[in-house]
């Protein structure tokens, strides 16, 4: 899906800190992420930021625009992004792709994610919660065919790590530190290595058998 050759007026950059959207606003354009990260979040009077989703190579950002409702977050781009642009509609299935397909399981795979963190963060430990990001990342970028064997790019931040696990950067170093010194992951260059992913499921209290 990510090396389809995609006409230049259909394409869209964003750079780092560059909003796709912002709160409120009604979208008129869907992209498609080809290459880039980037997050959704919710901001506190106090300064306080939550991310309450990620979107990385493959994934539609985001989905219900197509259904006309306007932003109820701001997404912002983490990394340099380039992005398929779309009009804001369900898309159709084009040169034998079926881009609805994927359009609606993007859909359906963003509402289970978002179950899963809740309770990851209601009821996971700060071991557990990091240890269920980075493997679900990695699940996720081996689905878009960019991981090379154990590991994959890691461009997120410590302090954007801690708003999307509610911890504090202290905290979130501290816990990382942790992981490494039992081997349970390598953090190096913005790039994941994970030694033994079942050890990783069993620290994120997840079953060997778990789909990520």
């Amino acid at each position: 899906m990510l090396s389809q050759i995609v006409s230049e007026e259909d394409l869209a950059f964003f750079r780092p800190h560059e909003f796709l959207v912002r709160e409120s606003q009604k979208p008129n354009r869907l992209f498609q992420l080809l290459e880039g990260w980037a997050c959704r979040y919710r901001m506190l009077p106090d300064g306080r930021r939550q991310i309450t989703a990620l979107y990385l190579p493959g994934d539609f950002c985001e989905p219900h625009w197509a259904l006309g409702r306007p932003a109820s977050q701001s997404i912002v781009a983490l990394t340099n992004i380039r992005a398929r642009s779309s009009p804001c509609e369900v898309p159709t299935s084009v040169g034998g792709h079926n881009q609805q397909e994927g359009f609606w399981n993007d859909l359906l795979d963003g509402w289970e994610r978002q179950s899963s963190w809740l309770v990851t963060l209601g009821r996971r430990t700060a071991l557990e919660r990091l240890s269920h990001l980075l493997l679900e990342l990695f699940a996720r970028m081996r689905q878009s065919g960019l991981t090379y064997g154990s590991q994959c790019a890691l461009p997120l931040t410590q302090m954007d790590i801690a708003d999307l696990t509610g911890l504090t950067p202290v905290h979130v170093n501290r816990t990382l530190q942790t992981m490494r010194s039992k081997g349970l992951v390598e953090l190096q260059s913005k790039w994941l290595r994970i030694p033994d992913m079942d050890a990783l499921r069993q620290a994120a209290a997840m079953s060997t058998d778990s789909f990520l």
